[in-house]
């Protein structure tokens, strides 16, 4: 069986750096730190007092108060990053097959204010069970997925992809097996989370997974940086439509670029921290490559998981050099979470929107905040420190890795015509 070549033909983001896909661009390339003390609650008695929020964003500018209240952040964030990006592709207005057109979203918490909230006010009560009947269809993290499809009328495939911090990276890799397999003729894909509350900032305070430089929060998230300190915790969603290639070049559609292939892979290690010497993290790598059908040779940038968490930096730069030998001294390397922080299930959509318009203009957004270079770490690699950094980049891979050992890896193409 012949598989099918997929491309991207839509794009849409709504990120602690910008609200639109080019606001985010902009935001990346001019090195824009997202981060800055909490403003949704009152963040003074926890560990961190600061988060990579979303700014500036009033949902009803973008969906009817009444729609809204349905919603849980994350879905929220799915829906106006989703409407970007199906406007962007165009796709409607070519009056599709809608049986063939899916959604594959991901998430890895899902409703986290929702539960906390319905919790609150049930504890806080005398016992009587009452409880909002949008609880559960606004806490489950599938819920994202059937919200675009109805919007939309689509009937294809859908889905939510569930694997931490790799779950919109998993999500995008599902569906761009399903189009080259003749499965569907398009799927909006991605992801979105809404963790910057309470218990999400408790919960990762309490694994001492998070960043406590409250004295300077814009520049708490340096990785590969000597002084790194942990994550900083992010929020928001992206969204790209992916689409078999005849089925867009017979409609005339803008075409971003092509994906090439995906990697997954497990590190069998441990429920939080990565395999010491990268495993899992070099398996998946190759597992892309494999799929893709690339020498290592062929890639020009990764855009690294990069949390800027002690354990995880040092694991993937030895993966990084085990994968790529000598060919890692030619790449370009960098971590966009030191702008936007952690999106966590959102990471993955994000950092492929960073990837395809890294090849689409030739350029290589920094990591942003390196203040001192890490001994453990070899520094004769170009991390892209501080500045964009403008040369050819016709592939570039992307990594994204989560709690439980989950690693996934997509590979983007530039598109030539």
């Amino acid at each position: 069986m012949e598989l099918k070549k997929v491309v991207v033909t839509g794009l849409g983001a709504i990120t602690p750096i910008g609200n639109t896909v080019a606001e985010y661009w902009d935001g990346l390339l001019n090195g824009k730190s997202g981060a800055a003390p909490i403003k949704q609650f009152d963040a003074s008695l926890f560990k961190t007092h600061f988060a990579c929020e979303i700014k500036n964003f009033n949902v009803e500018d973008y969906l009817d108060r009444k729609e809204a209240r349905k919603l849980d952040q994350f879905s929220q964030y799915a829906m106006v990053s989703a409407s970007e990006a199906m406007a962007d592709s165009e796709l409607m207005e070519s009056n599709p097959n809608l049986d063939r057109i899916g959604v594959i979203w991901g998430s890895g918490i899902g409703g986290l204010k929702t539960f906390q909230d319905e919790a609150q006010n049930f504890f806080a009560g005398d016992g009587t069970p009452k409880f909002n009947p949008f609880f559960i269809p606004k806490m489950i993290s599938d819920i994202a997925a059937g919200h675009i499809s109805i919007k939309y009328g689509l009937r294809g495939p859908n889905y939510v992809t569930v694997s931490a911090c790799a779950s919109s990276t998993n999500a995008i890799i599902d569906a761009f097996n399903l189009i080259r397999l003749g499965k569907a003729d398009a799927i909006v894909t991605g992801g979105s989370e809404a963790a910057v509350n309470e218990m999400g900032m408790g919960g990762f305070n309490a694994l001492k997974a998070l960043s406590t430089r409250n004295d300077s929060p814009e520049t708490a998230s340096r990785p590969f940086d000597a002084d790194r300190d942990g994550f900083v915790l992010g929020e928001g969603g992206g969204a790209l439509i992916l689409e078999e290639y005849e089925h867009a070049k017979k409609r005339g559609a803008k075409i971003y670029a092509e994906i090439l292939g995906g990697g997954m892979s497990g590190d069998a290690y441990h429920m939080t921290a990565p395999h010491p010497e990268g495993i899992g993290a070099r398996n998946v790598m190759i597992a892309a490559l494999e799929d893709a059908e690339l020498d290592p040779t062929a890639i020009d940038y990764v855009n690294v998981h990069g949390t800027s968490t002690p354990l995880g930096d040092i694991a993937e730069t030895k993966a990084i050099l085990q994968v790529f030998g000598e060919h890692a001294y030619k790449l370009n390397i960098s971590s966009t979470k030191s702008m936007t922080g952690h999106l966590l299930g959102a990471a993955g959509a994000i950092e492929a929107i960073a990837c395809i318009l890294a090849v689409k203009n030739d350029v290589v957004p920094p990591t942003i905040n390196h203040f001192t270079d890490d001994p453990e770490i070899d520094n004769k690699l170009n991390f892209t420190f501080n500045k964009a950094q403008h040369r050819t980049v016709d592939v570039a891979l992307s990594n994204t890795f989560g709690f439980g050992g989950h690693n996934t890896s997509v590979i983007v193409r530039k598109y030539k015509g």
